[in-house]
């Protein structure tokens, strides 16, 4: 990190809500450095030689192909680029990790999904929370391919509520090692993992522990069927069962009932990692359809002409540009944050820790935007495509049903909303994040008499900006009126905590591409920009039009007469247009780029 970004202040999580972001602080794709861009482009052509060229492969159930693939990462140095160069690893920083997770996980889910659990929660509770002895003995062959890893966390009773798990562990008499029993389910890469994460409990601990347990069958340890799922067909899938399986004391990772804790901070970078997964996927999407769509003639001319397919193609360009925007602005935030803790003496292993824990609040909102964003977009991929969408010949209905996982792994899609605002409050009774004083100038505000001076939006951006700060401002009047009226019981308030949640991934994802973009227009120029200033002004519009629905029914829900008209008005007051875009008119103009460069060229 720079001696200048040393002495800037860095944006805690959360703070974007209540702090004004400059765009020359904030990172895009644009801002990749000659070296990221040649790992994005040696990541792309291993994917289009090795995954792309074979994706019918992986609808076949070709789980053979999918560890050969994975086999061919780790010698191409794709599956060490998180681990510490100490341990054989490259040792890039979290930017560099996103982009590779980002560019390799765009075909198929079936290798992603792989791809995500060995080199995230197979590996990284290790790096982040193992020994040097058990970081020596292990990490330098899970980075290379030699070994592959899994994380047994999930049971037949224990899905979101992960610390209720039975799998037990009992200490032997000779305090030597642990027996471990239970069943464990869901667990990805289970028929060819060398080694597993498994977490148990001892006795009648609060928490469950975490272990490293080598995959011996002749140790107690036996896989159920591969399971049989909507999509990601050659991810392999498998139940494990534990019986009596021994474990030396010495592979207990971290301390005794310290696993709730790694399995959610291993959740935290999972959550980020999971929506850069997911970009990728869109882009392609994206590209295929607009081929399909230029190509594909009916009424004597390609469907691409016809508004109904441009306004589709404009969504799924949109939400491509926008979550890229979001995902890389979170991703230098964590590695500045982890920079900056490594600087005042913290170990690699805490920094990372504490610099993602940080920003877990961007990570669930990027979780459940990006997730959800790629299933528009191959379900409208399908659309485009018609009845050959539907067609197993085609990989649109495969991008579709691959894309459904993503809204359930990593903590559902529910969860990660009422996490993302349940976390801001926590941030706030401590201080992190100062809610108290906004909330309270907004409820002064809408005791005020409005200004009715004409603002001055000649400078690019200036209306939109001005928006965000207002949509912020629809935030804080909704939230803090909640927290005001229901306090600790708030987080028994689970549509009100959706709602809310709604109206905060909005903001984020908004200012975001509308930041990036005024980044760039400042140093390309703005005619070179065109069709991103028009992406992020048509994204800010419908992000209004969700946070005037959600602040609706928040408010039409919790507050009663002259609170909720006033709040009412407020809500009005804030999210209020001076000059409407041309919404039509925005939507022709990003699909007839995209149509013309025959694809998504914004990255």
């Amino acid at each position: 990190m720079s001696t200048e970004t040393m002495s800037k202040e860095i944006l805690r999580g959360g703070q974007f809500l209540v702090k004004e972001v400059d765009c020359e602080d904030v990172f895009t794709l644009e801002d990749l450095s000659e070296e990221q861009q040649m790992m994005r482009e040696s990541t792309k052509e291993f994917v289009d030689r090795k995954i792309w060229a074979n994706w019918e492969r992986f609808e076949q159930k070709d789980y053979a192909f999918t560890e050969e693939c994975m086999r061919e990462a780790g010698e191409l140095g794709l599956l060490s680029i998180a681990v510490p160069e100490a341990y054989g690893g490259m040792g890039m920083g979290f930017v560099s990790t996103m982009l590779v997770c980002d560019y390799i996980s765009g075909v198929t889910g079936s290798f992603s999904t792989a791809f995500g659990a060995h080199t995230g929660i197979g590996t990284m509770p290790i790096t982040l929370y193992g020994t040097e002895e058990q970081k020596q003995k292990y990490v330098p062959k899970l980075a290379t391919g030699e070994w592959f890893g899994a994380y047994c966390l999930t049971e037949p009773g224990a899905g979101s509520d992960a610390n209720s798990g039975k799998t037990k562990a009992v200490l032997s008499e000779d305090g030597k090692y642990y027996s471990i029993s239970g069943q464990k389910m869901w667990i990805s890469n289970a028929g060819f993992c060398n080694l597993f994460i498994v977490f148990a409990r001892i006795e009648d601990d609060k928490n469950i522990t975490g272990f490293i347990v080598e995959n011996d069958p002749e140790n107690g340890i036996s896989l159920g069927d591969e399971e049989k799922k909507l999509g990601i067909h050659s991810s392999s899938t498998r139940q494990v069962f534990f019986n009596e399986t021994k474990v030396p004391v010495e592979n207990m990772l971290s301390e005794r009932g310290n696993g709730f804790k790694i399995a959610m901070n291993a959740l935290n970078v999972g959550r980020i990692k999971l929506a850069a997964a997911c970009l990728e996927a869109q882009r392609r999407v994206l590209n295929e359809a607009t081929k399909y769509a230029n190509e594909r003639i009916q009424f004597k001319t390609p469907i691409m002409n016809f508004g109904a397919i441009k306004a589709k193609i404009a969504d799924m360009a949109t939400n491509a540009y926008v979550d890229e925007s979001a995902c890389y602005r979170a991703a230098k935030n964590i590695e500045d944050r982890i920079a900056l803790r490594e600087a005042e003496g913290n170990s690699h292993q805490e920094a990372e820790l504490k610099g993602v824990e940080e920003y877990a609040i961007e990570c669930s909102i990027l979780k459940v935007a990006v997730s959800e964003h790629v299933q528009q977009t191959s379900d409208e991929g399908i659309q485009i495509f018609g009845g050959m969408g539907f067609s197993a010949e085609t990989p649109m209905e495969s991008a579709w049903r691959d894309a459904r996982i993503s809204r359930i792994y990593e903590g559902t899609n529910e969860i990660n909303r009422m996490l993302a605002v349940g976390m801001l409050v926590k941030k706030a009774m401590k201080g992190h994040v100062d809610l108290l004083g906004p909330a309270t100038a907004v409820g002064e505000e809408l005791m005020g008499i409005p200004s009715f001076d004409t603002p001055d939006y000649s400078e690019l951006f200036a209306e939109e900006k001005d928006m965000i700060k207002r949509l912020k401002k629809v935030f804080l009047m909704v939230a803090g009126s909640a927290v005001q009226k229901f306090g600790p019981q708030l987080e028994e308030h689970q549509q009100l905590l959706m709602a809310a949640a709604d109206i905060l991934i909005q903001i984020y994802l908004a200012e975001s591409a509308i930041l990036r973009t005024e980044k760039n227009a400042k140093r390309f120029g703005e005619a070179a920009q065109a069709t991103q200033i028009a992406m992020s002004r048509y994204y800010l519009y419908k992000a209004v039009d969700i946070i005037n629905d959600k602040g609706k029914e928040a408010i039409i829900s919790f507050a009663e007469g002259d609170e909720q008209r006033m709040m009412l008005m407020g809500l009005k007051r804030f999210t209020k247009y001076v000059n409407f875009p041309n919404v039509i008119a925005l939507r022709t103009q990003i699909a007839d780029k995209v149509a013309n460069d025959n694809g998504y060229t914004f990255d």
